[in-house]
């Protein structure tokens, strides 16, 4: 009994300290960012409070329905499509209605992919990549599991059944890796030459192409992120990049090596190998899933020295924070 009241209060504190960090974090931005950035505030003067304060308290609700281990997948997978569709609909918006829909009302390419290929092609770092690098830093491999548009139709379409038919370890290494420099070669050599615009326009489309081609077939056949975890050049960096970050997901001594978590990893990062290590592959995304799915309580998050327990909450916080804020903010 003593148990479970503490696990409520350690659900209500959350939810609580949730919503007030979203709260703080977006009216900083409502405050310093001019032009408005809250969409809001830029339909309504005073309508960016508004919305910070429903986005607020929508984040911490959020956290009482995911406090829960076995829930906690089905809602991130539904949050994580709820902001793909809001940010395409935005993006719908912003080209057919109005500009104001659209970040700064220039509008890009809307393909996290190139990310990294953008700062070769332009020259300069700009708030995507910086906002990128942030998000890494304070959340690991989150970006790929529930902050990135992209990623939750390839999570989608690997599905929550089936066989995990993941490529191997040192093919997955050679495809991510060819990918990204391919993208930096010809986003260096695009600028370098002074390519046209409407040519670079076309080779985005077809890298897009591309990763559709690769959600729709290769991620459905197989029933794994094939995309986000072997195809997608930011996701390449996330996996290496994440290290800097402080979270870490392990095996315990509690493992009886059933194996059930490699049946619920989308991304291929729990292969028998990987089982018998005590920890998860590069790509892991931090997303969770495998702890809802062993039965022995066998994987935990890792924080610095605190408890695994506690490490799980701030995890789960975090990354609701950071999610809060981009369904508030990120548009094209």
């Amino acid at each position: 009994m003593r148990k479970k009241i503490n696990i409520q209060k350690g659900a209500v504190l959350g939810a609580i300290l949730t919503t007030i960090v979203a709260g703080m974090l977006l009216s900083v931005v409502q405050v310093v960012v001019k032009p408005p950035l809250l969409l809001g505030e830029r339909l309504l003067p005073g309508g960016g409070w508004i919305q910070i304060v429903l986005a607020a308290l929508f984040g911490g609700w959020l956290y009482l329905q995911m406090f829960d281990r076995k829930r906690r997948g089905m809602w991130r997978r539904r949050i994580w499509l709820l902001f793909s569709i809001v940010f395409f609909s935005q993006l719908f918006l912003g080209i057919f209605v109005d500009s104001m829909f659209l970040m700064s009302g220039k509008l890009h390419f809307p393909i996290p992919g190139l990310i990294p290929a953008g700062v070769f092609y332009r020259g300069e770092v700009s708030f995507m990549p910086f906002l990128f690098l942030v998000t890494i830093l304070l959340s690991g491999g989150a970006w790929c599991s529930q902050l990135c548009y992209f990623g939750a139709w390839d999570s989608l379409a690997a599905g929550k059944n089936g066989k995990r038919e993941a490529l191997s370890s040192k093919m997955r290494t050679r495809m991510r890796w060819t990918v990204l420099f391919v993208f930096i070669g010809v986003a260096s050599a695009l600028r370098g030459f002074g390519i046209p615009v409407i040519y670079s326009t076309g080779i985005a489309a077809f890298a897009g192409i591309v990763g559709i081609m690769i959600i729709g077939f290769m991620s459905k056949r197989r029933h794994v992120a094939m995309h986000c975890s072997s195809y997608c050049p930011a996701g390449t960096l996330v996996m290496y990049l994440k290290q800097v970050s402080p979270w870490r997901l392990r095996l315990n001594d509690r493992c009886r090596h059933c194996m059930a978590c490699t049946r619920v990893c989308r991304y291929g990062a729990l292969s028998k190998v990987d089982v018998l290590k005590g920890r998860p592959a590069i790509n892991c995304t931090l997303c969770g899933d495998c702890l809802a799915g062993c039965g022995h309580d066998a994987l935990e998050y890792h924080l610095g020295g605190i408890s695994p327990v506690l490490a799980e909450r701030l995890w789960l916080g975090t990354t609701l924070v950071l999610f809060t804020c981009f369904l508030s903010i990120a548009r094209v």
